[in-house]
């Protein structure tokens, strides 16, 4: 029977003919050209500052929002290309060339910044009250706070120039060595060389063998290339530091929490609350390492599936049962995957030369985004599928608005995902036929909690260390990998029977450039959508428009008054993280007592 929904995406409704598309080099062109101009109009400022002329300032404010716009519909494609074939050259190329005019327009912006700090207080607060500019008035107060603390604009210029071919450079190294990176696995008597996304789904195996075996390689594969990840770490590391020292920041974590929205107040009584009750997982640990007959879990066991309960799923099957669950949350949100589904906004098939991982990346200027992950048919991937899913529920809620006020930062993107994951997983366990489909599904659920609460810790712990130590001097490979297995004996409470050493060089996180500690956003999302989901609960089917019009806000406001607006809870202090910590590990005791059965 023929598939109903197709596994690959559809890009050439963008730019047709993929990295060689002319269509796109035009549309590059035209940005660069446009992005050329943009200096000359912002130098027009200087007199219409003076002259309170706030419809010169809403014009251009108009102008750089619709630039910011199509730039970014040229990196969600160049994106897509480079993930769906790691040896695109074109497309690196291509990516390459969008770097440096992502360079030249935040120089540009940072003059923009410049004349949004010159504008006096008195004459600032009329501009900002204006109609036509109030709408992104939340977004010209951060940009106008954050400029006073940055270098003068001449030298952040400088540095936005030199980045292009040195710190974003080992960012593009990092995942030009991944892309050539294979693991070798016998499967039907013939040896195949699985890209590191098809190895990393052979975790999910339940078959223990092939778990080992495929740690035992995956370990070899990243500890081979060790010593050139280690070197894109310590210069990323060192770049950022650097930065930090010269603009007379004294914390790692600034630039981060400034992203994000956030005070760190408030990340410091997350991770309290969560270190609290990290240790109300183990009986999950022991419970589950019993269950698949060992005497306590490893690193590799983290995703196995339990006996009993490993089921394959088709494509097909599992788009239908996600539409299908969202609709019972809301119907607009059934009807907006189902549009996603069948338009081909998803890269799902399992093929060799794809990059590891999953997204979903926006295209404003189209109205659309597009989602990318390897499905291997295990309920890990219909989870995945559901997450990104919701990443692109929430810029279709949000799409309509001003450009500026659709950045939402990273926590908040989570948790729209988070979210929709919890609406497929609690569904689907509500109405399992059996006792050992709904024992999977909550064990897949305490996976997923046992992530954010000990992986990503984990994570957080490292880069923290790691930064401490580079202040002195680049970190070794050897000491790097004791950083990491310490940071992961803590966060796990030392429940495992061993650990992931070259966890900093495999995960692609730590290399990110554009977003440094690309980890506490994730287990932040998931605890608000944990506390958002216990109201919808509790509320029913009203909540849905005030999650919806939650999430509209998420690009206008920060995360603290988000909160105290929509919820009328207090993110500094412990009562909403503990309620939505309560929440999540409720499902210990359900995992418990249905096991006890199994």
């Amino acid at each position: 029977m023929a598939a109903k929904y197709a596994m690959t995406w559809d890009l050439d409704v963008f730019f047709p003919g993929g990295s060689g598309s002319p269509e796109f080099r035009r549309f590059v062109e035209e940005l660069t050209r446009d992005v050329g101009n943009l200096e000359q109009k912002i130098k027009a400022l200087d007199s219409a500052g003076k002259n309170k002329r706030p419809e010169v300032w809403s014009t251009l404010i108009r102008d750089v929002q619709e630039l910011g716009k199509r730039l970014r519909q040229a990196g969600s494609f160049t994106s897509c290309l480079t993930a769906q074939n790691v040896k695109d050259e074109q497309a690196k190329l291509l990516r390459g060339r969008l770097t440096q005019l992502y360079a030249a327009y935040g120089a540009a912006m940072t003059q923009l910044e410049r004349r949004i700090l010159e504008v006096p207080d008195a004459e600032w607060r009329e501009l900002i009250n204006h109609p036509e500019i109030q709408p992104v008035a939340f977004s010209l107060e951060e940009r106008r706070r954050r400029a006073a603390e940055q270098l003068p604009p001449e030298q952040e210029i400088l540095v936005g120039d030199l980045a292009v071919d040195g710190y974003h450079a080992w960012g593009e190294l990092y995942n030009t060595v991944v892309g050539r990176i294979t693991i070798p696995f016998e499967e039907d008597g013939e040896v195949k060389q699985l890209s590191v996304g098809q190895a990393r789904n052979k975790f999910s195996s339940p078959d223990r063998r092939v778990r080992e075996t495929v740690f035992e390689r995956w370990q070899k594969a990243w500890q081979e290339h060790a010593e050139l990840f280690a070197s894109a770490l310590n210069h990323l590391g060192g770049f950022r530091l650097n930065l930090y020292r010269h603009r007379g920041w004294d914390s790692v974590l600034k630039e981060p929490l400034d992203d994000n929205r956030m005070t760190r107040e408030t990340l410091e009584t997350m991770w309290e609350v969560i270190d609290r009750n990290k240790e109300r997982l183990i009986p999950y640990f022991e419970r589950k390492a019993k269950l698949l007959g060992l005497d306590a879990l490893r690193w590799c066991d983290l995703d196995a599936p339990i006996p009993g309960g490993e089921k394959s799923v088709s494509y097909d099957e599992a788009a239908d049962f996600i539409i299908e669950q969202f609709g019972r949350f809301d119907p607009n949100l059934a009807d907006f995957a189902r549009t996603a589904f069948e338009n081909r906004w998803i890269e799902a098939e399992d093929r060799p030369n794809k990059r590891p991982g999953g997204f979903c990346t926006a295209f404003p200027v189209s109205g659309q985004s597009r989602i990318f992950m390897t499905f291997g048919g295990t309920i890990g991937n219909i989870s995945t599928l559901a997450h990104e899913l919701g990443h692109a529920y929430h810029q279709q809620l949000i799409g309509q608005l001003p450009y500026w006020s659709q950045l939402y930062p990273l926590n908040l993107a989570e948790t729209a995902s988070t979210f929709a994951e919890s609406i497929v997983t609690d569904a689907a366990i509500r109405h399992a036929s059996s006792d050992a489909e709904r024992l999977s599904l909550l064990e897949e659920k305490l996976q997923r909690a046992a992530a954010f609460f000990m992986d990503i810790r984990a994570r957080f712990l490292f880069e923290t260390r790691f930064y401490e130590e580079r202040k002195e001097g680049p970190v070794s490979v050897d000491r790097l990998s004791e950083l990491m297995v310490t940071a992961q004996r803590e966060a796990f409470a030392d429940a495992l029977g061993d650990y992931d050493p070259t966890f900093w060089a495999s995960k692609l996180h730590f290399y990110i450039t554009g977003q440094p500690f690309y980890n506490f956003p994730y287990t932040f999302g998931f605890l608000f959508s944990a506390g958002l989901y216990a109201r919808a609960q509790t509320e029913g089917p009203a909540f849905a428009k005030r999650y919806a019009d939650l999430l509209r806000d998420t690009g206008r406001m920060n995360v603290e008054d988000l909160a105290a607006r929509h919820l009328g809870v207090d993110l500094k202090r412990p009562e909403f993280w503990q309620n939505a910590v309560d929440e999540v590990l409720s499902d210990v005791e359900r995992f418990l007592r249905l096991s006890e059965k199994a």
